[in-house]
């Protein structure tokens, strides 16, 4: 057995902070699962990031994905899981394909669409609400809070409907996410609630991390699914390492881009990287919602408020939650409201990670010559990725091996595609009959007192 992580909280030293208690124990991974967001505001960071050798990660070609899944993952949980429990587990969370689809040489896109929900966020969701199955308290509810700008939602909800001992509510923006997305929330049911708030992602993603901290509420046994909760960012460690197995030739390094909104699908490629992943970079192509590229040209941290909206709505983040987490692993301090402590190495950063922010236009057009020079039909987040990709290849000289993440389906984005391309992009399996499901969210203004007395009417704390 290896040695245990455990984890700790980013605000941990933040002493003299109005408003901030720092909480300086440290914590199981089941314990950080479980809490979700640690009880001064801070998210949870493992106090040693596990290393796999270039062997192992090279022995992973033409395995299936679960053997990736095992790998990574069982680095980090050896000691908190039985294997056996834990392979389970993972077969139950990924029987779907992974494929990797070639562009133009040596450059492909990591088609992470075609979970139940098509999008990305079937990965993570998955395996975290099977986790939290795991290792929940069976006496209680575990009432999951998540907040989602577009695909994380529906896949929490999918992922944890009809899990025993679970609730789920979901808060999203209204007026803010797909027609077809907005279907999916609110029409999950069974043990999944839908909240409309009026106000921006970044509302309700205050107003869950306000509920987390609210001593009054201890009672409600809150965790989060959003990717503030760690249970989230390890699942998607995974994929760099299967893409990369599947790709390489002779240990060479890759580039990766992944199109970031709240930064945890970038988050798990950086781990992925210092896991031993031999990533030259790290691509974090924003859509307009500009502050983190303007941080790494200039040095200065400012978040965006409000947010923009963009066609590429999952990503629309003025302050994303894992910047805390990009700013820990680099040596600097931010909180949940933007405020910066201490700045990172923003040399390192930079090394490693290069951002750019890509207008709606671009984004369009993008989509348009894709298609038209590789047959190849993208969605908005998948294209903002791929530009960001071209922009980096333009700036630094071309490089062997590239690939692009694909974050959710064209099909969740009908009219953007039919428009711009003429087409209307075929529905996967996974979401057909949606159209006709049936359902209303409840809805709420962008106000913790209210949000906080529908909390109390409506979640159950005991079994």
């Amino acid at each position: 057995m290896k040695n245990r992580i455990f984890y700790y909280s980013t605000n941990r030293d933040l002493d003299n902070i109005n408003g901030i208690a720092p909480f300086r124990k440290k914590v199981t991974f089941s314990e950080a699962l479980l809490q979700g967001q640690a009880p001064d505001e801070g998210l949870y960071m493992p106090d040693s990031i596990p290393r796999i050798s270039l062997g192992d990660i090279l022995s992973l070609k033409d395995k299936p994905y679960i053997e990736a899944a095992m790998l990574v993952t069982g680095a980090f949980l050896d000691s908190e899981i039985n294997a056996g429990i834990l392979r389970k587990i993972i077969e139950d969370s990924y029987p779907f394909d992974v494929p990797l689809q070639r562009i133009t040489d040596r450059k492909y896109i990591m088609r992470l669409d075609l979970g139940p929900t098509a999008s990305f966020k079937d990965f993570a969701a998955r395996m975290m609400a099977r986790l939290m199955s795991h290792f929940r308290d069976k006496k209680k509810i575990l009432n999951v809070l998540v907040a989602t700008s577009g695909d994380t939602g529906s896949a929490v909800g999918e992922a944890f409907k009809g899990v025993e001992g679970v609730d789920v509510n979901i808060l999203y923006p209204k007026g803010e996410v797909s027609g077809r997305q907005k279907k999916q929330l609110d029409t999950i049911g069974d043990n999944v609630r839908a909240i409309s708030i009026n106000g921006k992602f970044d509302d309700c993603q205050d107003l869950v991390k306000q509920a987390f901290s609210d001593p009054s509420l201890d009672y409600l046994s809150f965790t989060s699914a959003n990717s503030i909760n760690f249970g989230r960012i390890l699942p998607q460690m995974v994929y760099y390492f299967y893409a990369y197995a599947q790709l390489c030739r002779d240990g060479e390094s890759i580039v990766v881009s992944v199109p970031s909104g709240n930064f945890g699908n970038a988050l798990g490629c950086e781990y992925a990287r210092r896991m031993g992943l031999p990533v030259k970079r790290l691509i974090m192509p924003t859509n307009e919602n500009y502050e983190f590229p303007r941080f790494l040209k200039e040095g200065t941290y400012e978040k965006l408020s409000p947010s923009l909206a963009c066609i590429s709505n999952a990503m629309n983040v003025g302050h994303p939650s894992n910047l805390a987490r990009f700013f820990e692993l680099y040596s600097g301090t931010v909180d949940r409201t933007g405020t910066v402590y201490r700045y990172p190495d923003i040399d390192a950063m930079r090394k490693n990670i290069f951002s750019v922010s890509i207008s709606d236009e671009e984004t369009k057009k993008c989509i348009k010559k894709t298609y038209e020079r590789y047959g190849i039909i993208l969605e908005p987040h998948g294209a903002v990725g791929w530009r960001g990709l071209e922009i980096y290849l333009e700036q630094y000289g071309d490089f062997p091996l590239c690939v692009s993440l694909e974050t959710a389906h064209p099909a969740k984005f009908p009219d953007e595609i039919v428009e711009l391309l003429g087409i209307t992009p075929g529905v996967p399996d996974s979401m057909k009959g949606i159209d006709e499901r049936k359902g209303r969210p409840a809805e709420l203004p962008a106000d913790y007192k209210m949000f906080r007395e529908y909390l109390r009417d409506n979640l159950r704390s005991a079994v």
